[in-house]
């Protein structure tokens, strides 16, 4: 178990247990500067809500995904320093993406895509969501186990963003492949080093994809972002739109991947659990809040503060970073009771923060939510009472699992089942 000594952003055993490390810096203080990046670790429900829900420009949304590593690219100077970052923004890690975007330029381009994702559309998929994961399912049922992250959660998540966004079917294994596990955090996020757009190595094909669609419009996504335009009637460039499709397509598809290992990893050791949700499909929603909650895919995200502020009469200086913990707020005692229980019938397990709040929520939770509501409903209806491989995660009482070596999410890397075939 983790102690309050333990650096976040390099420790394993964090990575491994962070629900715990969480619980410790709540408890000392909801708001508490850590010492090895100097972070702001907000770990309260109440005021993590604060921070993800300020309106007043005082939070940039820059550094959301990699937080303090690398550092600023200038050292903060001041009670205000938004000049400073713009100066410097573009030398920032993910800057180029929507995630990172501020004020109006985010809303204008949140908008656009949001305008596609609607729920027309994403109910329209549930049917193709159905006959994808029993396809999945019909490879490996028959051999008594399998290795659920690489067979059926990344398949299942990628399968199914690339259906909706219109990617040709013969493209969707490779990008499988493409897209591998997560780069590890702990020597310094990888993204770095390759500039503001991690994403860059899929610029040429999803280009490829645009283009075509500006020859020859179709029904699907890609074709109705790459003839979009703003509010105001102007065009967004055509990098921009092929930057909202690589970004659609990568987060898209990742957290959908986590929350459905995690869930097939919470059942398989809670077979009265199974039975019952077998018994009553209609609550699977209801299992999946509560997965969301006690153990959610993305642990933090990340804001710098552009002027000096408080947050819970705790002084935060311009320049800072705020290491805001979803994980954290997730299991305050203070607000969901019993936290360290699993328990699907909890009343409130629907506000949990697991995609965040405010006006960076995430704009794809209703498609995340859907594909993980079929997959794990089919996967309970067509794989018997699975159990989680002893020869690989140990007995019950001391299981043991690998997760990616990322600070900021919480991915599985490989999660093995047992179960007699049908």
């Amino acid at each position: 178990m983790p102690d309050l000594e333990a650096d976040f952003f390099k420790d394993m055993q964090v990575i491994n247990d962070p629900r715990s490390y969480f619980h410790q810096v709540r408890s000392k203080c909801p708001v508490m500067r850590e010492k090895y990046q100097g972070t702001f670790m907000v770990t309260g429900y109440d005021q993590v809500s604060e921070v993800l829900s300020r309106k007043d420009g005082t939070f940039s949304s820059v550094v959301s995904v990699v937080g303090p590593i690398p550092p600023l690219p200038f050292q903060p100077e001041g009670e205000d320093v938004s000049e400073q970052l713009e100066r410097h923004r573009d030398e920032l890690p993910w800057s180029a993406h929507l995630v990172c975007f501020d004020g109006k330029k985010h809303s204008d381009h949140r908008a656009l895509l949001t305008g596609l994702l609607t729920y027309k559309r994403v109910k329209a998929n549930e049917e193709y969501l159905h006959g994808l994961a029993d396809r999945l399912i019909e490879r490996f049922v028959h051999n008594g186990g399998c290795e659920v992250t690489r067979e059926y959660a990344h398949a299942v998540a990628i399968y199914a963003i690339s259906d909706i966004m219109g990617i040709p079917e013969g493209d969707r294994a490779e990008l499988i492949e493409l897209l591998g596990p997560a780069p590890s955090q702990l020597e310094g996020d990888a993204a770095h080093k390759i500039g503001a757009d991690p994403l860059i190595f899929l610029k040429d094909r999803f280009d490829g994809y645009l283009r075509e669609r500006q020859r020859e419009r179709g029904t699907d996504l890609m074709s109705d972002l790459v003839h979009s335009r703003f509010k105001d009637g102007s065009e967004p460039s055509f990098e921009m739109l092929s930057l909202l499709a690589r970004f659609l397509f990568g987060a898209g598809q990742d957290t959908t991947a986590r929350l459905v290992g995690m869930a097939i990893c919470i059942l398989g050791d809670h077979p009265d659990l199974q039975t019952r949700l077998r018994s009553e499909p209609q609550r699977i929603a209801d299992f999946l809040e509560e997965v969301l909650r006690y153990d959610g895919p993305v642990k933090v995200v990340y804001r710098l503060a552009k002027t000096s502020t408080r947050i819970a009469e705790v002084d935060v200086p311009a320049g800072s970073i705020v290491t805001v913990s979803l994980t954290g707020a997730n299991n305050d005692p203070r607000y969901f009771e019993r936290p360290d229980e699993f328990d699907i019938d909890r009343p409130n397990l629907r506000n949990n923060v697991s995609f965040s709040r405010g006006v960076h929520a995430c704009l794809g939770a209703p498609l995340a939510r859907l594909e993980a509501r079929v997959a794990i409903e089919r996967f309970l209806a067509r794989v018997p009472d699975f159990r989680i491989s002893e020869e690989h995660h140990g007995p019950p009482q001391a299981r043991h699992y690998r997760y990616e070596p990322t600070y900021t999410f919480r991915s599985l890397s490989e999660l093995h089942i047992e179960f007699t075939p049908p």
